[in-house]
């Protein structure tokens, strides 16, 4: 025990000693959980909308109008009466284009229909102004059903797409520390010529491992109050479930991604080819674990790979404690998943792990 402790001393020393380590490590993932919490955003906004025809067309004014005042729109400064020009252009998102003759006429003669061109470069957000849009127009249109829906909006009545994204970023900056420090920490001491000192020290494999391990599970654990605490008040995330929950299963996640890492430095021969790995694995596994793509929407193939991911069951894990108020079978469940990486890939890391030569 004297042994592991002098090591994890070495490796906090080594790792914390120097000012912009420690900056990077505390101060840099809470100031990129707020910018990313502030610019990543699946709402539509500010879309540019344009009007062609008649300004003496009453309905098409009034829809006009409650466009723009839905908050969703703005007018677009167009330089020509073409809508296809405007489109081409880029000076207006959306084109709003009356019927032949006028939209009063064609109501009063029972075809009133609105022409809208969308600009769907973006397909999401030309999805997102196709949707708004028809908000708007129905709320004009009279109502020829005696049914109605009475539709209540739950976990997140508000519709923020922060509360979505937050725990995501939250994930992907956790791993993010965890598996570029990890997986850096053998490959450094190969390239600095400090491994044949360590192999040749009396200190068993289990050790050394355990050395690398442990000092960077108490670093990333101590990143999840600080993330917590600006997700929390700066941007007003619910939480609805245990944080006992909620810690006990990041120290799970923690331990999966330093065990991930700890796999790649002894892959590595140096820290250039730690770092290559680290990214290889960090770029899909955010891309591939729903994040802001939905999984469901992925080929099964993908979906597979989805499944073996770590980042895809931890953010399970807090979107359902922080807006849902945890459900126990399914944190019980995505947290032994993630237990069983863990342990696999400490397994592996040991096998591969050779203390000579």
């Amino acid at each position: 025990m004297r042994t592991l402790l002098g090591f994890i001393k070495k490796e906090f020393l080594q790792t914390l000693r120097d000012p912009r380590m420690r900056i990077l490590l505390f101060l840099a993932p809470c100031v990129e959980l707020t910018i990313f919490g502030v610019a990543l955003s699946t709402e539509a906004k500010n879309i540019r909308l344009s009007v062609v025809g008649a300004p003496s067309d009453s309905m098409l004014q009034t829809i006009y109008r409650d466009c723009l005042a839905s908050g969703w729109f703005i007018p677009a400064k167009v330089s020509s009466s073409d809508p296809f020009e405007q489109m081409q252009r880029d000076e207006a998102d959306a084109v709003m284009i009356a019927p032949p003759g006028g939209l009063d006429k064609a109501i009063g003669q029972g075809r009133g229909q609105v022409q809208l061109l969308v600009n769907a470069i973006n397909v999401t957000r030309g999805q997102s102004i196709e949707r708004y849009f028809m908000a708007v127009t129905q709320s004009q249109a009279p109502r020829s059903s005696p049914l109605q829906f009475d539709v209540r909006v739950l976990y997140n009545p508000a519709m923020r797409s922060a509360y979505f994204l937050i725990p995501g970023v939250m994930s992907m900056l956790v791993c993010l520390i965890t598996i570029l420090l990890t997986s850096m920490s053998i490959a450094k001491e190969k390239e600095i010529g400090t491994f044949e000192t360590l192999i040749s020290a009396p200190i068993l494999p289990e050790e050394v491992l355990l050395g690398k391990t442990v000092p960077f599970v108490l670093l990333g654990m101590s990143n999840i109050p600080l993330i917590m605490a600006v997700a929390v008040f700066v941007f007003e995330l619910p939480l609805r479930g245990s944080i006992w929950w909620l810690m006990f299963s990041s120290g799970v996640f923690v331990f999966c991604t330093v065990a991930i890492g700890l796999l790649i430095s002894t892959l590595a021969k140096n820290q250039q080819q730690s770092m290559m790995g680290g990214f290889l694995f960090l770029f899909p596994a955010m891309l591939l674990s729903g994040l802001v793509f939905p999984i469901e929407n992925m080929p099964w193939a993908l979906r597979l790979v989805s499944y073996l991911n770590p980042l895809t069951y931890f953010i399970e894990i807090l979107r359902n404690i922080t807006l849902k108020g945890g459900d126990s079978r399914l944190l019980l469940f995505n947290t032994s998943i993630l237990a069983a990486m863990a342990v696999m890939a400490i397994f592996v890391s040991w096998r591969r792990f050779k203390t000579r030569l």
